[in-house]
C-alpha cells in the first residue's frame, strides 16, 4: 500500500505523477480523503449515459473517494462535501488543493493475474 500525500497541486495529476514514478501502472485507491479549494465533476445526463454533464466548483469541499488505475491513467470518483451541508459527487477530472491537503491510499496489482 502507497499513501500518496498532496498539497498546493492538482490532484488527479498528483497521482498520476507518483503511480507512474512508483512504476504502478494498474492499481486499486482504496480510499481518498482530503479537502480541496476547487474540483470539477462529471455525471450523466439522465436520457443519455453515454454522455457526460462536466461541472467546475469554484468552493472548498470535504472530499471522499475512490478509484483505480488501469494503464497508468488515474480514475476517480468523489463525494464531495460543500458549504450548507450538501454534497456534490462524481466523476473527479480535477481538484486544486491547496488549503488543506489530501490522501489517496493505493494497493498496486499486477494485471496479468
Amino acid at each position: 500500500m502507497h499513501i500518496i500525500e498532496v498539497t498546493n497541486d492538482e490532484l488527479v495529476d498528483a497521482i498520476t505523477r507518483r503511480a507512474k514514478e512508483l512504476g504502478i501502472t494498474h492499481g486499486v485507491v482504496v480510499s481518498l480523503i482530503g479537502a480541496v479549494d476547487s474540483f470539477t465533476v462529471s455525471t450523466m445526463p439522465r436520457n443519455d449515459a453515454t454522455r457526460d454533464t462536466i461541472t467546475r466548483y469554484d468552493m472548498p469541499a470535504e472530499m471522499t473517494g475512490t478509484g483505480d488505475v488501469t494503464d497508468g491513467a488515474v480514475h476517480l470518483h468523489v463525494v464531495m462535501g460543500v458549504e450548507g451541508d450538501r454534497a456534490i459527487a462524481g466523476h473527479l477530472h480535477q481538484a486544486h488543493v491547496a488549503t488543506w491537503f489530501a490522501r489517496a491510499y493505493l494497493q498496486p496489482y499486477d494485471s496479468r493475474s
